[in-house]
């Protein structure tokens, strides 16, 4: 990879890590699900005008607004205010990847390779490490919302994998434009405490700017850029900078939220991520050993 793609594909994915402290900054003024609304409302609007529908199934780009937005998001962003922190939120989504590789099991008669399994075993571990120090930074009920937002994302990946090659960019304003409805409707319903003028009326303008940060440089500009080197190079390539996502979730967690980053979570994140790497890596590196 040339070193200026290279710089884009870090420039993404700290943008995505950061993301999830401005999350947290947006939540403190917006309930969750009004916010996810509010994200892909602006998401789709104008830009749907200008840019053509995916040439995918209406059915298949409904199918992934609904889930990999608005279940997703709305589960992550409940999570997130049911009392997770920002670095673990951006720690505990990553499992999307197991997610993702148990589904195609289960439903695309895929077979995962002994090293997913034991990558999946590990990454669960520091799962399982999180979960025994529910408290102060997370709750269970947090914990179980964000575990269900990765598995999520895990059935949004089996859409796109059946949509193929299309235009991320389109596919992303299109699945906008299908996501807000559900959303502001749920939120009418669950968060009618919350539905007044004076909650939109009273932004404060770091709340605004939050909300422009997920719209545009993460859900515009970030699926854009990957999606273009994401056609230009292997995924084997690419996938892998997601690894620091949550690196940049720490440390923007802990230089901008006071965030602690005490030793459990350094373990954590330590096995998660190692995990995340065998199953990346560990199969091609055997390869070659056994080449060699």
């Amino acid at each position: 990879m040339r070193l200026h793609h290279m710089t884009l594909a870090i420039l993404v994915v700290a943008i995505w890590g950061v993301n999830f402290v401005v999350i947290k900054v947006g939540l403190k003024e917006i309930p969750p699900i009004l916010l996810c609304a509010l994200r892909f409302f602006l998401a789709a609007f104008p830009a749907v005008f200008f840019i053509k529908r995916p040439a995918a199934s209406w059915r298949m780009v409904v199918g992934f607004g609904l889930v990999m937005f608005s279940l997703q998001f709305a589960l992550l962003f409940s999570g997130m205010y049911a009392g997770t922190t920002a670095g673990l939120a951006s720690l505990l989504l990553q499992v999307q990847v197991f997610f993702t590789v148990l589904l195609a099991v289960l439903f695309l008669a895929e077979k995962p390779s002994i090293w997913q399994i034991a990558g999946a075993l590990v990454s669960f571990s520091g799962i399982g490490l999180v979960a025994a120090n529910i408290g102060g930074e997370i709750s269970s009920y947090g914990l179980i919302l964000i575990i269900a937002a990765a598995a999520s994302w895990g059935v949004g990946s089996l859409i796109s994998k059946k949509l193929g090659k299309v235009d991320m960019l389109a596919l992303v304003v299109w699945g906008s434009l299908v996501a807000w409805p559900p959303l502001l409707v749920l939120s009418f319903f669950l968060e009618q405490n919350s539905w007044n003028a004076e909650v939109i009326s009273h932004m404060s303008w770091l709340t605004i700017g939050a909300i422009g940060y997920m719209v545009y440089p993460v859900t515009l500009l970030g699926f854009a850029a990957w999606s273009w080197l994401m056609s230009h190079y292997p995924a084997a390539t690419v996938a892998p900078f997601t690894l620091l996502v949550p690196i940049f979730g720490f440390t923007a967690s802990t230089l901008i939220l006071d965030e602690p980053l005490s030793l459990w979570k350094i373990s954590a994140a330590a096995l998660v991520i190692v995990g995340l790497c065998i199953n990346l890596f560990a199969a091609r590196i055997a390869i070659r050993f056994r080449s060699a």
